[in-house]
C-alpha cells in the first residue's frame, strides 16, 4: 500500500500509522515505529519475492499475460552510495598520483624554506608540515583501498554500499545497481525483475527470460531485448530452454573503425567451411582458441590466406599486414537469429513500448530514483515491493479489485 502511493520511507509510514485512517483501519490500530518497519523488511525481503511471484500466477489466472512475447531490458537506479565512496583501481591510481605530486611540490617548499636563511618563505607557508601530514595520512587510506581490492579481487570498491558499483557515465546514476525486467508485451506486466550488481547487462538475457518462462509456466516463449544482450551463450541458453530470442547485432567491429572492411564484407561458404574475401579470395581456418574469461567452452576459428594478403591489391583497404576473420564454432545460432529478426523487423519496436511503459510508471509515478535501504539483498526486497505495487494498479486498472478479490479468494 505504501508503494502504491509512493510513500517508501519506514520513518514516513510511522506518520501514516498516526494520521492516515486507511492504514489505522489496516493495522486494527497497531503502531509499529519506524525502527519495527525497517527490520520487518529487512527480516522478510526474501519473502517479498515469492509474494511477487504469486501475483503473477494470480494474474495469469485472470488471463493478463499473453504468455507470447516477453521483452527484456535494465536500467540503472542509485544506491546509498556517493560516487565519492566508490573506489576503482584506476581512480585510485589517479589520486595517489595527485597525491604524490603535491607532496613533492610541497616537500620542495619546504626544502626552499630551509635554504632561507630570512625565513620568508616559512612565513608564507606556515602550515606545509600539517598539509603534509594531511596527505601521507590520506595516501594510506588509498592503498589500503587498493590492497582492498587486490586481496578480495573485486574491480571497484563502495564503502558506503559495498554491493553497489559505479555505474556508465551515460547513465548519471553514479554509483547503484542495474535492474532487471521481464514483460509481458500484452497489458504490459511484470513478468520477472531481478536486481544486480553487474554494470553491463550483457550475460543477463537467459537468467532472466528463464526465470520469466517459469513464472509465466509457458513451455515456449519468444524474448526480444536490444543490442546490450547480444551475446552467444545466452542465445544458445535461451534456445535449449525453449525460448526464441530477438536481440539485434551490434555493430562492434574494430576494422570499420580503423577505415578497412568489415567481416559484414567476408562471405562464409558453410560448404567449403571458408571466407570469400572482397577481392574473391577464399581464407581457410587455421586456429581455433578458446574465447571468454570463464573459458566455458566457447570457440572461435581463424580464418586466414597469408598468401594472398601479399600480394593483394586492395590490402591497404582490408589489413595492415595479413587478414584474419574469425568465427564462432556455433555461429550458425546467430545466423538464425538474424534471419528471425529479418522476417519481423517490427519485434524491436514492441521491445521499447513494452518495457518503457514500466520503467516510465515505476521511476517517476512512484518515486523509486533510488534506493533506500543497503546491500544487495535488501535492496532486491525493496525492489520487489516496487515491482508488486506496479503489477497490482495495472491490473486493478485491467480487471477491477472485485474481480482480483474473487480469483485470490479460490
Amino acid at each position: 500500500m505504501r508503494y502504491l502511493n509512493r510513500i517508501r520511507s519506514s520513518r514516513r509510514l510511522e506518520v501514516e500509522t498516526h494520521r492516515n485512517l486507511e492504514v489505522i483501519w489496516l493495522l486494527r490500530q497497531l503502531r509499529p515505529d519506524f525502527k519495527t518497519i525497517a527490520d520487518f523488511r529487512r527480516d522478510n525481503r526474501g519473502a517479498f519475492r515469492a509474494v511477487f511471484r504469486q501475483f503473477v500466477r494470480l494474474c495469469r489466472e485472470l488471463d493478463l499475460y499473453g504468455r507470447e512475447l516477453i521483452a527484456v531490458d535494465g536500467t540503472r537506479i542509485k544506491a546509498v552510495n556517493n560516487r565519492d565512496r566508490n573506489f576503482t583501481r584506476a581512480k585510485l591510481k589517479r589520486q595517489l598520483q595527485r597525491i604524490d605530486e603535491r607532496l613533492d611540490r610541497y616537500l620542495d617548499q619546504m626544502n626552499e624554506a630551509d635554504a632561507d636563511d630570512a625565513g620568508g618563505s616559512a612565513v608564507a607557508v606556515p602550515d606545509l608540515q600539517d598539509k603534509i601530514t594531511s596527505l601521507r595520512k590520506r595516501k594510506e587510506t588509498v592503498e589500503a583501498h587498493r590492497q582492498t581490492l587486490d586481496d578480495t579481487g573485486e574491480a571497484q570498491l563502495s564503502l558506503t554500499d559495498p554491493d553497489s558499483r559505479s555505474m556508465h557515465s551515460v547513465t548519471r546514476v553514479g554509483v547503484g545497481y542495474n535492474v532487471q525486467i521481464a514483460v509481458d508485451t500484452k497489458h504490459n506486466l511484470i513478468a520477472e525483475q531481478q536486481v544486480h550488481s553487474k554494470v553491463q547487462d550483457l550475460g543477463l538475457l537467459a537468467e532472466t527470460a528463464t526465470a520469466a518462462q517459469d513464472n509465466l509456466a509457458a513451455c515456449e516463449i519468444d524474448v526480444v531485448a536490444d543490442r546490450g544482450y547480444y551475446k552467444i551463450e545466452d542465445i544458445e541458453a535461451c534456445e535449449a530452454a525453449g525460448i526464441t530470442p530477438y536481440v539485434p547485432k551490434p555493430d562492434r567491429s574494430t576494422a570499420r573503425n580503423s577505415g578497412h572492411f568489415p567481416k559484414s564484407e567476408f562471405q562464409y561458404d558453410a560448404d567449403t567451411d571458408t571466407f570469400r574475401c572482397p577481392a574473391g579470395e577464399r581464407l581457410a581456418p587455421r586456429h581455433r582458441e578458446s574465447v571468454g574469461k570463464s573459458r566455458t567452452g566457447t570457440y572461435v576459428v581463424n580464418y586466414v590466406n597469408r598468401a594472398a594478403c601479399r600480394g593483394c591489391g586492395l590490402r591497404e583497404r582490408c589489413t595492415n599486414t595479413y587478414r584474419t576473420v574469425t568465427r564462432f564454432e556455433n555461429e550458425s545460432t546467430l545466423e538464425r537469429m538474424a534471419e528471425r529478426l529479418a522476417a519481423r523487423p517490427e519485434v524491436t519496436h514492441r521491445c521499447r513500448k513494452s518495457v518503457e511503459h514500466p520503467f516510465g510508471s515505476i521511476k517517476p509515478w512512484m518515486g523509486q530514483g533510488a534506493f533506500l535501504t543497503r546491500r544487495i539483498g535488501n535492496v532486491r526486497g525493496e525492489f520487489s515491493l516496487t515491482a508488486l505495487a506496479y503489477n497490482m494498479r495495472r491490473a486493478i486498472n485491467l480487471v477491477g479489485i472485485p474481480a482480483l478479490i474473487a480469483v485470490a479468494a479460490r
